[in-house]
């Protein structure tokens, strides 16, 4: 009669042998697949975190299976993903506009005029106008994240946008 034991990995004693004993069987796995420039170390270390953040699903005599397919399964996606990566790099930005030489000189002197008008506002007033034109936030959000009334927001962007219209005009 065989007697069952009721371990759970989730036990820091039972995930640490399981550790000791498969860390190096599945380095060397990963390694042999796909080779060193994947870092097979970074993926052994992250499917141990995937099984410590599954370890009460999973039980002892099914951690081995649960490790190779996930390190398998994370070195195919970085494969993958390294695909894409040298996909973009293969294709060559143009070197060419269609805008003439003036447009790009005026784009550059109006581009240098928001700068520094930028630079004129209050401080107040160019973090409430950057959270909402940069970083789309809506005047709701920005009052919470300023700790300030709706209005106060509404108040500081149309200040800043009047600035702004203003000081371009003067450069």
């Amino acid at each position: 009669m065989e007697k069952k034991l009721h371990e759970n990995i989730c036990e820091e004693r039972m995930f640490s042998s399981i550790f000791n004993k498969l860390s190096k069987d599945l380095h060397n796995f990963l390694y042999y697949k796909f080779g060193e420039l994947l870092n097979p170390k970074d993926k052994v270390q992250e499917a141990f975190v995937k099984l410590w953040e599954n370890c009460k699903n999973i039980s002892p005599d099914k951690a081995k299976s649960f490790l190779f397919t996930t390190a398998n399964n994370l070195m195919l996606n970085e494969t993958a993903h390294q695909k894409v990566v040298l996909k973009h790099q293969q294709t060559k930005p143009k070197m060419y506009t269609n805008e003439s030489p003036e447009f790009i000189m005026q784009e550059n002197e109006y581009m240098d005029k928001l700068q520094k008008a930028l630079a004129n506002l209050t401080e107040a007033q160019r973090t409430a106008f950057m959270m909402n034109r940069v970083e789309g936030k809506r005047f709701k959000e920005i009052a919470g994240l300023l700790g300030i009334s709706t209005k106060a927001v509404e108040k500081r962007i149309y200040g800043a946008l009047t600035k702004l219209r203003k000081d371009i005009k003067e450069l």
